[in-house]
């Protein structure tokens, strides 16, 4: 099956929802906009707590290094750039579309005492402000599905990477274990945006991450958008069995 995720009359899915492609990112950023101050906690609802878990498989398979620069895209509220530096990485900038996003990320760092290099940008993950052959790491966690075009953000990261640069995606993706999936899809779908609505008044953006989790590729199917794009030695790994799923691959 493949993830149809536009459509040739110019419009794209919001969740479940046929939208115009020029109306996505102002939706998207209304549900961030929403739930910026309590995003980390809807995190955790979303994955019971065990995103902070896949975040550190995903930052030591990274394995940051203090000669290395990142650009952390979509990662406003700072878990990835903060764990980068905790780990000895160098330089990092963080780069999301969602203003609301970087000011919780920025107050972060300030309270957590973490020091520079650290950059806040916003920026679109479709046209990065970042020059050509710049970093040596790219990250995008939990946000390459809310971005319009998946493929056009795997062709920038392509692009703003040095050669010999690593591109590395930890998203929700698809379960592979049969009875795991149905109980899932139930607490998914019934569960998340009642809990959603109790914690931030918000059930709307709730469901619309539920469901833009199922409009996602499945892991084999972005393995190929990312070697479309020019990477190499592209690999997938399941985490929960599926649930979530880092991808990586390499620019030579």
């Amino acid at each position: 099956m493949t993830t149809q995720q536009h459509h040739s009359d110019g419009t794209t899915h919001f969740g479940f929802r046929t939208v115009a492609e020029d109306e996505k990112v102002s939706l998207v950023r209304g549900v961030f906009d929403s739930v910026a101050s309590k995003y980390d906690l809807m995190n955790d609802l979303m994955s019971m707590g065990v995103h902070r878990l896949w975040k550190a498989a995903f930052l030591d398979a990274l394995r940051p290094q203090p000669n290395q620069t990142l650009l952390d895209v979509g990662g406003g509220t700072g878990d990835i750039a903060f764990g980068w530096k905790k780990r000895g990485g160098g330089p990092v900038t963080v780069c999301d579309i969602n203003r609301e996003m970087l000011a919780v990320g920025r107050d972060r760092a300030i309270d957590r005492n973490i020091q520079g290099p650290l950059t806040w940008v916003c920026g679109n993950a479709e046209s990065l402000p970042v020059p050509d052959r710049s970093v040596d790491r790219y990250t995008i966690a939990f946000c390459l599905r809310n971005v319009t075009h998946w493929d056009r953000a795997i062709k920038e990261a392509f692009r703003v990477l040095k050669p010999g640069g690593r591109f590395m995606c930890l998203e929700f993706s698809h379960v592979i274990v049969p009875g795991l999936k149905q109980a899932y899809d139930s607490y998914s779908f019934n569960l998340l945006p009642k809990v959603g609505e109790m914690v931030t008044g918000n059930r709307d953006a709730y469901q619309y991450l539920v469901e833009s989790i199922r409009k996602f590729p499945p892991q084999e199917e972005l393995a190929a958008l990312i070697r479309e794009a020019g990477f190499d030695q592209v690999t997938v790994r399941n985490l929960s069995a599926g649930i979530a799923a880092i991808h990586s691959g390499w620019r030579l």
